[in-house]
């Protein structure tokens, strides 16, 4: 896909960067448009064999409720921080990758990780808290 968006804006290339560097940034926009719309469908939370995870062991009414407000404050509240924050909250509890994946993904050390994702803490409970 990278290369075909490439190919098809070549006539805006200006040559203003190295070819690379306007490759990686086609690259890098094709990657957050996915995350973008993956943090905008609501899909449910699954078990490694792609099972949906039940919301309790067995909810009443009032508690599914409550667990379906609960999932949508929290997706509402992802969708307002920055990006990067979202990905990484995502990535860490959704996923529950840890730091050392998050950072061999990205290409960033551990630590840079690590403080990415205490500021993206910080906003979700400022967020929450203002909610």
């Amino acid at each position: 896909m990278v290369f075909l968006a490439a190919w098809q804006g070549l006539a805006g290339f200006r040559g203003k960067s190295s070819l690379r560097s306007w490759l990686l940034g086609i690259a890098r926009h094709k990657v957050e448009d996915y995350y973008r719309l993956k943090l905008r469908e609501a899909l449910p939370i699954e078990t490694e064999d792609g099972e949906p995870l039940p919301l309790t062991v067995e909810p009443g009414f009032d508690e599914a409720v409550d667990q379906q407000r609960l999932t949508e404050r929290i997706r509402r509240i992802l969708t307002t921080l920055p990006e990067v924050y979202s990905l990484v909250l995502l990535w860490r509890y959704w996923e529950n990758r840890s730091a050392s994946e998050m950072a061999a993904a990205t290409g960033r050390t551990e630590k840079a990780v690590e403080r990415i994702l205490a500021r993206a803490r910080e906003q979700f409970k400022l967020r929450w808290r203002d909610e």
